[in-house]
């Protein structure tokens, strides 16, 4: 098999990492942040860059909609945004979501100008647009997308390869959701923001009727009631 060189990028990690220069027969490979399967990771596991690229890519499509589309009813610029533009914001999320609140906010940002567009919604504050048209904040979303991969690692079509991603916290207490899952201990902040750290916070929290859900669909609708509160 060989080996393009120009799609070929070495990635070094870890504070000890010597840094070796590596080549494909006489021609060395650059070392930069590589992208995997369409999502950027640098050296030091941080994502901004990938938040940037998806920002970049949603808010070049909505140029291209305000600049095409005339019309601005919901029925039509709802569905566009759906289709075309969130798409970007949410692929992968569970892997590289945005550590720091620039990063949300720059991801966030989109969903705003998207539905300013809307007749009629313009001079409502952001909130009120997104009640008015049944969405949730983009950080909802990820936070309901972590809980729906969860449960798929814990008790659903996923179970078999979640076993070694939680570990079940020792817990004789009645009080709770009975399923409570264990924190683990890092050096690094960062380790703090990867899905299988940061769920299990949100996890705990979750009623004992959400938690005990017999299947995907029920645990769906029930997290929907858990989490309507919130935008």
């Amino acid at each position: 098999m060989k080996f393009n060189k120009a799609t070929c990028k070495v990635l070094h990690m870890g504070q000890s990492n010597p840094k070796h220069k590596y080549r494909l027969s006489r021609e060395w490979i650059e070392s930069s942040p590589e992208k995997d399967l369409g999502v950027l990771v640098d050296e030091k596991l941080n994502t901004t860059l990938q938040c940037v690229f998806a920002a970049h890519k949603a808010n070049h499509i909505l140029g291209c909609v305000k600049r095409s589309v005339t019309s601005r009813l919901r029925e039509m610029i709802l569905p566009i945004y759906s289709a075309l533009m969130r798409p970007h914001l949410e692929y992968c999320i569970q892997l590289w979501g945005p550590q720091y609140n620039k990063d949300m906010d720059l991801l966030e940002q989109v969903q705003r100008k998207a539905t300013k567009m809307i007749r009629g919604l313009e001079k409502l504050s952001y909130e009120d647009r997104l009640r008015e048209l049944g969405l949730f904040s983009l950080e909802k979303r990820r936070l309901w997308g972590d809980l729906i991969a969860a449960f798929q690692y814990l008790k659903g079509a996923y179970r078999k390869d979640g076993k070694g991603l939680f570990t079940k916290a020792c817990n004789d207490r009645t009080r709770g959701n009975g399923f409570k899952l264990k924190e683990g201990r890092f050096r690094f902040d960062i380790r703090k923001t990867f899905f299988t750290v940061r769920v299990v916070r949100h996890w705990k929290r979750l009623p004992r009727e959400v938690v005990d859900a017999p299947s995907l669909e029920m645990f769906k609708a029930r997290l929907d009631g858990a989490l309507s509160n919130q935008v």
